[in-house]
């Protein structure tokens, strides 16, 4: 039986600021440190477990450069169980682990409104330094890719190769309903550049399967660091994906993404062969054609669109969560609802694109841009439009064209404000959270898979926490009640 699809993402935050001068890094460490000055508790990440160069495949392969582990740029670890940081020259917020598609839309919005409070925060603290504005997107305008990455809990028992079959039909063309949008193109990989392209990270991969992120981008990731018992788990990180205004494009991407990797691992896939023959090209194609009518060619010398294989994979995800399979989305009543929506939405793709306007990001910016640029007779690539572009994902509510179009919600303002400082209930997050918040002059350092506690005598004290599915509210919450100091805590959980 497929295990429960714990999953989490992390974006990596566009910024600017009214200073040709800027460092982003400093700028980026602004952010962070301003927000991080407001909590209560000032508590670092710990990066005991960091294996940023362990392959999937074995040994990495000749060339490989695996990402750099930056120990001395800003970091904070919120009550939430978040990480909030900066990322080479980004703010980057990762959320804490979860284990429903809807949770995932709840902690990244939580993410957002971090990113909105830090802005206010570094007016506050650095009342003479430019305006630093925040931007919710993936590129620059300038060949600078940034990106949205998505983590599932995988089984240590299905071979990667089979990992790699699974995943790359689905990340190549998921994109039609989780893009993000974007005018225009940054790099020479096409020979007519598209007047709009559907995502805004599709143009920037070069391989199919890699363990680099920010050079050579590969559309499966091969990073194997599962933040969990590595002996039981994998930990699959993708990082072809946009970073979504919309909060049902949200729940479709992470969610049919689960749904294809429990398939994989309880034997439910499509027994119908789809593999893409150059699935890097496969994957630009797709995204440089709005009118969804690009074929791309399979191994078998078929043309298919991008819609026919998402039709196939959905057919496939119906038959699993009939017979049951829904329960490794966290809620079967999401894992019907992550279906019905994506049946919907390839229906509408195909006969009406336009009634996706509220729910699709790529859609809701087209159209707004194609209407201004009608009016005024702007041809395409205006800087005018690129500036809309940009406006689109700015997280000032004031400012932010995504905030005028009215597009769909499916989690409350109540609830997102809460989930900026309390934990999801459902995973280990919980007692990581729910620590330092009760603990904040006790807890040293933390991590995704551990805590470590000062009791103000040698030696620290580390409490792992390789089990994801361990530490939620319903295992922990009582004790956390009961206990009055971490020494406490620590005897308790000894005992």
């Amino acid at each position: 039986m497929a295990l429960p699809k714990i999953m989490g993402i992390e974006t990596e935050y566009g910024i600017s600021v009214g200073s040709a001068e800027a460092d982003p890094i400093t700028t980026s460490t602004l952010l962070v440190t301003a927000f991080a000055s407001r909590l209560r508790h000032h508590i670092s990440w710990d990066f005991h477990d960091e294996s940023p160069g362990r392959d999937a495949r074995g040994a990495a392969r000749l060339g490989s450069l695996a990402p750099m582990v930056e120990t001395h740029l800003a970091n904070a670890v919120l009550t939430n169980g978040a990480r909030f940081y900066v990322d080479h020259a980004h703010p980057e917020y990762s959320s804490p682990e979860v284990a429903t598609p809807l949770e995932a839309v709840l902690f990244d919005r939580a993410g957002e409104e971090v990113l909105r409070q830090a802005m206010v925060a570094a007016a506050e603290r650095y009342p003479g330094a430019p305006d630093i504005v925040v931007y919710k997107n993936n590129s620059d305008s300038k060949g600078n890719s940034y990106g949205c990455h998505e983590n599932f809990l995988l089984s240590r028992d299905v071979p990667f190769a089979e990992v790699i079959s699974a995943a790359v039909p689905h990340l190549v063309t998921r994109q039609i309903y989780c893009g993000a949008g974007k005018v225009g193109a940054e790099t020479p990989v096409f020979d007519d550049i598209p007047p709009f392209q559907i995502s805004q990270r599709s143009e920037f991969f070069e391989e199919v399967v890699g363990l680099e992120t920010t050079l050579k981008r590969p559309i499966v990731n091969t990073r194997d660091e599962p933040h969990a018992d590595p002996s039981l788990y994998r930990r699959l990180h993708v990082i072809i994906g946009d970073a979504n205004m919309s909060e049902v494009a949200t729940f479709l991407k992470v969610g049919t993404t689960a749904l294809i990797l429990a398939m994989l691992e309880d034997g439910a896939l499509t027994r119908e062969v789809i593999e893409l023959k150059n699935p890097v090209r496969s994957v630009r194609q797709i995204s440089a054609d709005p009118t969804l009518r690009a074929t791309v060619e399979l191994v078998d010398g078929r043309r298919v669109t991008a819609a026919d294989i998402q039709q196939i994979l959905f057919e496939s995800a119906v038959r699993y969560v009939e017979s049951g399979g829904g329960v490794a989305l966290g809620d079967v009543d999401q894992a019907n609802e992550v279906v019905k929506r994506w049946g919907s939405t390839l229906d509408k793709l195909a006969t009406d694109p336009d009634s996706l306007a509220g729910q699709v990001d790529w859609i809701a910016k087209k159209r707004i841009i194609d209407a201004y640029a009608d009016r005024h007779r702007l041809a395409p690539g205006d800087p005018k439009l690129r500036a809309m572009d940009l406006q689109y994902h700015d997280l000032r509510p004031e400012r932010s064209l995504a905030a005028r179009l009215g597009l769909e919600t499916l989690v409350r303002r109540d609830d997102v404000a809460r989930a900026v400082t309390e934990p999801p209930r459902s995973t280990r997050a919980w007692f990581r959270g729910s620590c330092l918040a009760k603990f904040p002059d006790e807890v040293a350092t933390a991590n995704w898979d551990s805590l470590v506690f000062d009791l103000g005598t040698d030696p620290l004290r580390r409490v792992p926490m390789m089990d994801p599915l361990r530490g939620t509210a319903a295992m922990t919450e009582d004790l956390l009640d009961e206990v009055g100091s971490a020494h406490e805590l620590l005897a308790r959980l000894d005992a």
